[in-house]
């Protein structure tokens, strides 16, 4: 049976030392790879036990040299007093973040090890009971994931990660399941008979009576197994592949579904939607239109654009009217209103798909921008606001840099900016007779979003340097404070 997680209940003790030891080991295994995901875990592993290999330790530093790093890195997990400091915390969740995305099962312990450790040192750390429940989750044990979920939602003000969509999507799917569960067991005789066997055995059984020409012994036997799966705490994922290969067994195309396997398919259905997506009101768009590459080029052909930064001098630029004046101004993740010196005008509303920020201001444009497909369409199905946008961008403006680039893109910054993605996109299609950058100095001066995102940290991931140095080479003009940086 899976083991229970409660919300007041630490984590299982995870060492530090032995944490390290095992993305140590784990680096080790990685050599040689050309697995893409392994090859970013990988990467992820180096930059942590490089960080770790640099911190005070008892013992002089080895020679240098890649494995000479790997076990200066164990040997100061043994030897350094040193407590897991928000450094070291960001290496650690950003190793276990790519070990998720592999998938793999070894990948999979990883990142549980990572997540014990991390709620070992930071009981109270919303990162860490998140990564927990995402760990649960792809382990296929959807109500211990609810509770680290909930645990992490109960840390933190602002769903910035959509988190509660994603609980409410997995009670959603497991109240799904269990309805289905019990109408087979209500409506396949003999199914319970079957289902105190070991379910590989029964499941085996129940493909060879089908095999044979035996429907209804088929049908108890595989139901059977299903039953027993679901009492031993089997994870979600293969008792939803269970339940797909039985449905896909027993109703035939060919033949008229009884109302018992209707109901069952819906259940399945209702099931696997809620768990990829989370309930949604319908109608989700209320008539709002998909822009493709080309629609979005018709638009803005012959229109001057201005792009407002998020950056701390924005909050004395008095720019306002100025702004305001350019056929459209484009506005990015937490982008902050304020009169005098941003302007209102909103046209065009660039996010990246982690945030929540400023998706219920009404825009006639938002384009959500994502590096993966799934994350990309998971966003806008589940944060969309009815009414809040006429047009949306599809998947072909979803990461304009690198979907777009191409050859072009190879040596750009390789996880780039919203305000670059969308930088570049305007001068990808140069359709514009002004292309002007209100602000732009690359956080330079801090942050000036709206307030409740005010607390979040300036992201390390993004390289500012290089956005900066390539927008400065294409620069037609600077404004002498600096403020404006025209590209047309």
């Amino acid at each position: 049976m899976t083991r229970v997680l409660t919300k007041r209940v630490r984590a299982r003790g995870g060492e530090l030392e032995d944490c390290l030891r095992a993305c140590a080991a784990h680096s080790g295994k990685l050599v040689g790879t050309e697995d893409r995901r392994r090859v970013e875990l990988a990467e992820q592993l180096r930059k942590l036990l490089v960080l770790w290999s640099t911190a005070p330790v008892a013992a002089p530093a080895p020679t240098t040299g890649a494995t000479a790093r790997l076990k200066r890195a164990v040997k100061g997990a043994a030897t350094s007093a040193s407590p897991l400091d928000n450094e070291l915390l960001d290496a650690l969740l950003a190793v276990a973040d790519r070990a998720l995305r592999c998938g793999y099962d070894d990948e999979l312990g990883l990142a549980e090890v990572v997540a014990d450790t991390v709620l070992e040192h930071r009981s109270s750390s919303r990162a860490g009971w998140r990564l927990r429940g995402r760990v649960l989750e792809a382990q296929g044990r959807p109500t211990e994931a609810v509770e680290a979920y909930e645990r992490h939602l109960e840390l933190t003000k602002e769903d910035g990660y959509g988190v509660r969509a994603r609980v409410d999507g997995m009670r959603a799917a497991t109240g799904a399941r269990t309805e289905l569960l019990a109408l087979l067991a209500r409506t396949v005789p003999d199914a319970e008979r079957f289902s105190a066997a070991p379910a590989t055995d029964t499941w085996a059984d129940g493909l060879a009576a089908h095999d044979a020409g035996d429907p209804a012994g088929a049908r108890a036997r595989m139901v059977g197994a299903i039953l027993a799966m679901d009492r031993a705490g089997s994870p979600d994922h293969e008792v939803q592949e269970a339940l797909s290969h039985y449905l896909g067994l027993t109703t035939r195309p060919s033949t008229s579904p009884t109302t018992d396997q209707l109901e069952a398919i819906a259940l399945y259905a209702n099931a696997r939607r809620n768990r990829m997506r989370g309930p949604v009101p319908d109608p989700l768009f209320e008539g709002v239109q998909w822009l493709s590459l080309g629609e979005f080029r018709n638009r803005i052909t012959g229109k001057s654009v201005c792009l407002i930064a998020n950056s701390g001098r924005m909050a004395e630029s008095r720019l306002g009217a100025e702004i305001d004046a350019y056929d459209l101004v484009v506005r990015f993740n937490s982008y902050r209103i304020d009169r005098r010196h941003t302007g209102e005008r909103t046209d065009i509303h660039t996010t990246v798909h982690k945030h929540f920020y400023n998706w219920d201001q009404h825009v006639e444009t938002r384009l959500v921008f994502s590096g993966i497909s799934a994350d990309w369409k998971h966003s806008v199905r589940n944060k969309l606001i009815p009414g809040a946008q006429k047009y949306v961008n599809d998947e072909s403006l979803r990461w304009p840099v690198r979907n777009l680039g191409g050859k072009a893109a190879a040596g750009l910054p390789p996880i780039p900016t919203s305000g670059f993605n969308m930088l570049w996109l305007l001068d990808f299609l140069d359709v514009s007779p002004a292309i002007d950058l209100i602000g732009f100095d690359f956080y330079e001066s801090g942050a000036y979003r709206t307030p409740e995102a005010m607390k979040l940290a300036i992201a390390h991931v993004h390289e500012y340097g290089s956005e900066k140095a390539w927008v400065m080479e294409r620069a037609q003009s600077v404004s002498g404070d600096g403020m404006r940086i025209s590209l047309r």
